[in-house]
């Protein structure tokens, strides 16, 4: 099976859900506009100026009295836009009352859980993963797998029951992150005839001495077992690992294994590490 194309470590156990977490929230800045419009029911001239810098607006939220409220996203970053009554300026970040409580973060967070997620989830299914396990399985799990990780290893054998049986398809976003030689090795696995089976023997080849090595408490980057690192990747492959390492970037990961899935409602979850306590909450019921 091919990989999925489409065209245009440290490693914990924290977990990571779509939400507004920790965001870097702009300070009470006024954005003017180089051109302005007179206010009306329409959009402001001012929030059409930052959809062009990239700017994704949802809809209104709740505003205290003489501001419009938007709530918009950008770079995967919830933001919370303040619209005054000419229209003509923007204030972007977090409202107070006179009691010290936000006002903002509870509306922004139901305005924008929804088109984040959605939007999120596309992008994953058009990034370049390597499929493991059935296409009719009724759970996607997407995993930003690096070839050297012991944890992504690990994370492989203790899925097997789910993927096995048919209830979930895992697809493995490879990136080369760990190690020297692991974009060479994420690079040989696409490019294998067959990935998915390239991936599944090399993975079965590490899971009885990678699960010795993890419970000694000293945990090391696997080795080759016959998977060559690709010396010179071709411009091609190293475009989608690139790719595929700014997506993960995008969404707040920086150690693998990342996880993404969607839960019983299908709000989009992700989690960095999955502790064996934790199997059922990614994974469903087994």
């Amino acid at each position: 099976m091919q990989p999925n194309v489409h065209p245009p470590s440290a490693m914990n156990h924290s977990r990571k859900t779509f939400s507004l977490g920790p965001v870097s929230w702009l300070t009470a800045v006024a954005l003017s506009t180089a051109s302005v419009a007179a206010y009306s029911q329409e959009k402001p001239a001012a929030l059409q100026a930052l959809e062009k810098k990239g700017v994704t607006i949802v809809g209104k939220m709740a505003a205290p009295t003489g501001l419009t409220g938007y709530a918009g996203f950008m770079e995967e970053q919830p933001v919370a836009l303040y619209v005054t009554p000419d229209g003509k300026h923007v204030i972007a970040g977090t409202v107070f009352d006179a009691s010290g409580n936000d006002l903002t973060r509870a509306p922004l967070e139901e305005a924008v859980r929804k088109p984040m997620s959605e939007r999120a989830w596309a992008e994953l299914a058009h990034a370049t993963w390597i499929a493991d396990g059935r296409d009719s399985a009724p759970r996607k799990v997407y995993v930003f797998t690096d070839p050297n990780c012991p944890y992504c290893n690990k994370f492989w054998a203790d899925a097997r029951p789910w993927v096995d049986s048919g209830k979930v398809q895992l697809r493995h976003i490879m990136v080369g992150i760990l190690t020297p030689t692991s974009a060479g090795k994420a690079a040989a696995l696409l490019a294998d005839k067959n990935p998915a089976a390239a991936l599944n023997a090399y993975e079965q080849s590490h899971v009885s001495l990678n699960a010795k090595v993890l419970s000694s408490g000293h945990p090391k980057p696997l080795d080759d077992a016959g998977l060559k690192p690709v010396a010179t990747i071709p411009a091609a492959v190293k475009g989608k690992l690139d790719a595929n390492e700014r997506l993960m970037a995008s969404l707040g990961f920086q150690a693998t294994p990342a996880i993404l899935w969607r839960d019983s409602d299908g709000a989009l979850r992700m989690k960095q590490g999955v502790p064996a306590s934790s199997l059922s909450e990614v994974l469903g019921p087994r």
